[in-house]
């Protein structure tokens, strides 16, 4: 994802300058470690669930205050340091739009994507 285009994209809907205050983006990259264990990671395979994402999505655009929200899952295998979720939220106060983020990315994670680390030999 072009974060820049996207949030260009956002702002030609001409109600955005009306609706928006803050744009707060989420760019989750892989770690050369795992969380667990803090072994080394060489590889990790990523499987969204697209569907549940986008009812995930639907469903936070509900929240007050929440005027967009762009979400792209990769995947297939990647290596340390790859781009691997992007999420932007748009919205009108930042009391929104903050927890909106942090709760929208803990549901992703949870619940719509699956993920393999393969760890260093």
């Amino acid at each position: 994802m072009d974060i820049s285009k996207t949030i260009a994209e956002m702002k030609k809907n001409p109600a955005f300058a009306e609706n928006v205050g803050m744009v707060l983006v989420h760019n989750g990259v892989v770690r050369a470690w795992s969380r667990k264990t803090r072994e080394g990671v060489t590889a990790l395979k990523v499987t969204p669930d697209q569907e549940k994402i986008e009812a995930i999505r639907q469903e936070f655009l509900q929240r007050p205050g929440i005027f967009d929200i762009v979400i792209e899952a990769r995947s297939g295998s990647f290596q340390p340091g790859d781009d691997l979720l992007f999420i932007v939220v748009a919205g009108d106060i930042r009391e929104n739009v903050k927890p909106a983020l942090a709760d929208l990315l803990d549901r992703v994670k949870a619940e719509a994507i699956s993920k393999q680390e393969v760890m260093t030999a």
